[in-house]
């Protein structure tokens, strides 16, 4: 497996499109509780290719992805061939970014000495999706851009 295994509740969100993924390599629903009581670790290999599938349409149509943590913002765009990164991080730990008045402070501070901007940008490794997977095993959230795009305004990019 190259991601991870979906969640029971994620697999309960895609019951049908995994009934589909079955049906297309001719597995009947009596087959595959056939397959379960008799061949667990077919069964497993199943759960596995579909979650691959699952997760690479996912991580195919990411745009952006946030990291927000107390002291620090990462924002990322995630480009056709490298990933461009705009970093916020705070001088001093004067507010908790992860909360709404941290938040309200890093507006107010914006522009003021205790708040540091990076701008940064990284080639992928050999498989692009994988990159954006990790990040999103280390906290990283699909979003849609509105941060990142307000601060690329901001510094001029």
């Amino acid at each position: 497996m190259k991601y991870t295994r979906l969640t029971k509740e994620q697999f309960e969100e895609l019951h049908q499109e995994f009934i589909n993924f079955l049906a297309t390599q001719s597995i009947t629903a009596d087959e595959w509780e056939d397959i379960k009581k008799n061949k667990p670790q077919a069964a497993e290999q199943e759960l596995d290719v579909f979650s691959d599938l699952v997760w690479y349409g996912v991580l195919n149509k990411v745009e952006y992805l946030e990291h927000i943590s107390p002291q620090q913002i990462h924002l990322f765009k995630c480009k056709e061939k490298n990933m461009h990164l705009i970093a916020l991080k705070l001088k001093h730990n004067k507010a908790d970014l992860t909360t709404k008045d941290g938040f309200q402070w890093l507006r107010d501070n914006l522009l003021s000495d205790d708040v540091e901007f990076y701008n940064a940008q990284k080639d992928y490794s050999d498989d692009k999706h994988l990159d954006i997977f990790k990040l999103i095993q280390q906290g990283a959230n699909i979003t849609r851009g509105d941060l990142f795009q307000y601060f690329e305004k901001l510094i001029g990019q």
